[in-house]
């Protein structure tokens, strides 16, 4: 009814009506994406100090003493945390994804152990390792503990015993799959005696070569069989 009196009054008041109707529409439909570019925008990642190169697609971020990862969209897809493993690299320091697999350390009764997480920050690696390197094209070097029962403790009605680790050659999944040295080190599992990790003497320059660190200051080059 009111549209038929306004018909009846002035028609070009009407197509005014609509037409303001219309460029009303419009108005909120540049509106509503202004607000969908201005949430888009508040995502973004701020007081960063400092922005790693890419590794593995990933680069590492850093804020305060945290640590986490974006990917080359932006999005943070590891969160913050302390626990990655920083190793100098390029005069300055920062973790590093290679293979999936990132780097982190914790620590049990004082013993530093390390283990790895994959590319959503999952412990896919759980720390066990007394010391580890980061992944290279598939393998990384790796100290396996072993522990022995050599007895027990009549008085204290306890097992003996005794700990040793091997210099290993590790996949993705964590399985050793090279020996790297031919005897175990021994070695009492304290903190009083663990201060810092155990040194790694060798290194993976393939799936069929190594390479070790002599007291001279010399390297030896091996072939894994």
């Amino acid at each position: 009814m009111i549209y038929v009196i306004l018909f009846l009054i002035d028609k070009n008041y009407i197509y005014k009506i609509h037409k303001s109707i219309h460029d009303m529409r419009k108005i909120g439909t540049i509106l509503v994406a202004f607000l969908i570019a201005s949430i888009s925008w508040g995502q973004d990642l701020d007081r960063v100090e400092f922005i790693s190169p890419f590794h593995d697609d990933l680069a590492a971020v850093k804020k305060g003493d945290s640590w986490g990862f974006i990917d080359k969209s932006g999005t943070l897809v590891v969160d913050f945390r302390t626990d990655l493993v920083i190793a100098k690299r390029d005069k300055t320091g920062y973790p590093v994804f290679n293979s999936g697999r990132c780097l982190i350390k914790t620590l049990k009764k004082g013993i530093t152990y390390f283990g790895y997480i994959d590319r959503t920050g999952a412990t896919v690696i759980e720390p066990r390792f007394l010391n580890a390197t980061d992944f290279n094209d598939g393998w990384a070097v790796a100290l396996e503990l072993v522990k022995q029962n050599v007895g027990t403790n009549e008085l204290l009605e306890k097992p003996l015993v005794s700990y040793d680790y091997f210099e290993a050659m590790i996949d993705p999944k964590g399985k050793v799959v090279h020996y790297l040295v031919e005897e175990p080190v021994h070695i009492t599992l304290d903190r009083e005696y663990l201060r810092r990790p155990p040194k790694i003497t060798c290194k993976v320059l393939s799936d069929k070569l190594i390479a070790r660190y002599n007291s001279d200051k010399t390297w030896t080059i091996r072939i894994i069989e």
